[in-house]
């Protein structure tokens, strides 16, 4: 299918990626749904658990957010760890902190596969007002203490060492974090999966999942049925079009970003190399490809009807943060949907023998593959390390199949305004 959002930078350089054809029995132990982060990650550790497994994509591999976001490598989850420690106690935030910033499965992933994705370290967090500084410092100094988790803080005079802008007003540099190209990231995991022996379906869509008495699944695609065991549900923004009720948890959010040209000053406007996001509740994020393009995310729509040039829509953004490149050619622009929960935490769970995980809010480059391996665990029966992130409390968006998306569009903008008011 043409996707008029796709005129990507990262599907203009990604790797070769070509499944090979199988034969046989469309049945396994285990089916994924969705070939992401989430559910390639899922596939291969079940497949390195010895069972038999087929992942089944819509369109082809990395086509949802796992293969068009901006890349940034950013450790824990939407909420501070002093949030979750005082939401949760002291023992769930040690289980959460442990998985979701000690554990970066990402970087051990790269590692053993030896994933060509173009991983660069260092992440910033840049405050856009003083208060938000003030919050960053007391959370580094939380994190220190609490877990021996070292930043860097980064005053306002020292930002320029960091970042070649005056906006903002101090910020965190999280050497733990950092940035690489998604879609080969993706395509890394998935040949790393067929050579552990899983099958691809890529280009059927699943429209139903029929769950029997005895445990067993039977998944109704575009053309065919696959019977399995075990089905684990990685469909993220689509989810609701395979299991309308667990739609009920998120809605989709609309991002874009754009890559510039290769740019001659690339390295005086990010002198450390590390990818930036900033404090606001639409937050502008960026970092440096490695043929020195700047790419920038801004903005947010909640219509899921594009901007006519998304180029155009995201160039006022970039030139706040860098007017010396307000006019620098820009040679992609694309965007996709971000599925969001109520409270920003990922929706995570199983049904019976159906196991699901979406809703990552945005904030899903390095927790998706830990969330599709713990599956992996729980499926094979260690279920402790998949709890932790279970038990996280979800509830749905209120109004229904209608006005579920209106009410939540609502509340977004209300936080877009706090921005625009300081």
């Amino acid at each position: 299918m043409t996707d008029p959002l796709n005129n990507s930078y990262y599907a203009v350089t990604a790797h070769i990626w070509r499944p090979r054809a199988f034969e046989g029995d469309l049945e396994c132990d285990v089916a994924v749904i969705g070939g992401g982060f989430t559910g390639l990650s899922a596939a291969l550790a079940c497949a390195e658990n010895g069972f038999s497994v087929i992942l089944i994509e819509a369109e082809h591999i990395g086509f949802g957010a796992s293969g068009r976001n901006g890349g940034q490598l950013i450790p824990g989850l939407r909420w501070t760890a002093s949030e979750l420690e005082a939401e949760f106690g002291r023992e769930r935030a040690d289980a959460l902190f442990d998985l979701c910033w000690r554990d970066n499965r990402v970087q051990a992933r790269i590692a053993k596969h030896r994933i060509d994705c173009d991983l660069k370290s260092g992440h910033l967090e840049a405050a856009w007002t003083p208060k938000d500084f003030d919050t960053m410092k007391r959370e580094a100094d939380y994190l220190a203490a609490r877990f021996g988790y070292t930043s860097d803080v980064v005053a306002k005079a020292d930002m320029a060492d960091h970042i070649a802008s005056p906006l903002y007003h101090g910020g965190i540099h999280d050497p733990q974090g950092g940035h690489f190209h998604p879609l080969n990231y993706a395509i890394g995991l998935a040949q790393a999966a067929v050579a552990a022996g899983v099958r691809f379906v890529e280009g059927e869509r699943v429209h139903r999942i029929a769950e029997f008495s005895d445990g067993s699944n039977e998944l109704f695609t575009t053309r065919t049925i696959v019977g399995a065991r075990y089905v684990i549900d990685a469909t993220d923004s689509w989810i609701g079009d395979v299991e309308p009720d667990l739609g009920r948890y998120t809605v989709p959010i609309m991002n874009y970003n754009i890559a510039t040209a290769p740019l001659a000053n690339a390295s005086e406007l990010l002198p450390t190399d590390a990818a930036v996001a900033d404090s606001r509740f639409v937050l502008n994020y960026f970092r440096l490809s490695a043929d020195k393009r700047l790419i920038f995310g801004g903005g947010e729509r909640y219509s899921q009807t594009p901007p006519r040039d998304i180029s155009a829509f995201v160039r006022p953004f970039m030139a706040e943060v860098f007017p010396q490149i307000a006019d620098a050619p820009i040679d992609y622009g694309w965007g996709g949907a971000v599925a969001v929960t109520m409270n920003r935490l990922p929706h995570i769970g199983r049904r019976g023998n159906v196991f699901y995980a979406h809703g990552f809010s945005g904030h899903g480059a390095l927790v998706t593959t830990t969330a599709g391996e713990l599956v992996a665990e729980a499926l094979a029966g260690t279920a402790e390390r998949f709890d932790v992130l279970a038990s996280l409390p979800s509830q749905p968006f209120p109004g229904g199949k209608w006005l579920r998306r209106p009410l939540a569009t609502l509340g977004l903008l209300y936080y877009a305004m706090k921005d625009r008011l300081g």
